[in-house]
């Protein structure tokens, strides 16, 4: 285990609610590194994982875009731009809403399924590893102190 002192070569802080943020941060983006490195010989960023988890959840009901970005673990992306390297990939179809010729419904093809599933059971490897860092009693307060963090 390598404590955050160590990894960022700091070895004071403002305060315990400085080191804890910055730990936070660091871990963040530790773990979507390891996401993206996952995901690089699909050609795809943990942003196309995400949508195609939220088009699953909803599968196989059609979700519009404005549903997507609401529930993104990342909302700072172009969604319009992601969605268009989804479809471009054959992953996911875009069309007219029938009862609402303004909207666009969005939802994951065949192609999109089987490619999820797959990158399910490799992303898998990362929960077990974690699994074997955190014991469930660790991991469901850590994830209560993230909640409550966020207020």
């Amino acid at each position: 285990m390598t404590r955050i002192e160590e990894a960022i070569k700091q070895s004071k802080f403002q305060d315990v609610y400085q080191k804890a943020l910055i730990n936070l941060i660091y871990t963040a983006n530790c773990l979507r590194d390891e996401q993206v490195k996952i995901l690089k010989p699909f050609d795809l960023l943990p942003q196309h994982f995400n949508i195609m988890r939220i088009l699953k959840g909803r599968h196989p009901r059609p979700v519009c875009p404005g549903e997507i970005k609401e529930v993104m673990l990342d909302k700072a992306n172009d969604l319009t731009r992601l969605l268009d390297k989804l479809e471009r990939k054959g992953l996911i179809q875009r069309n007219l809403c029938p009862t609402n010729r303004r909207k666009m419904d969005i939802t994951l093809t065949q192609a999109g399924l089987e490619l999820l599933e797959k990158m399910n059971r490799i992303m898998d490897q990362t929960h077990d590893a974690l699994k074997k860092r955190l014991s469930d009693r660790e991991a469901a307060s850590l994830s209560h102190l993230l909640d409550k963090m966020r207020g």
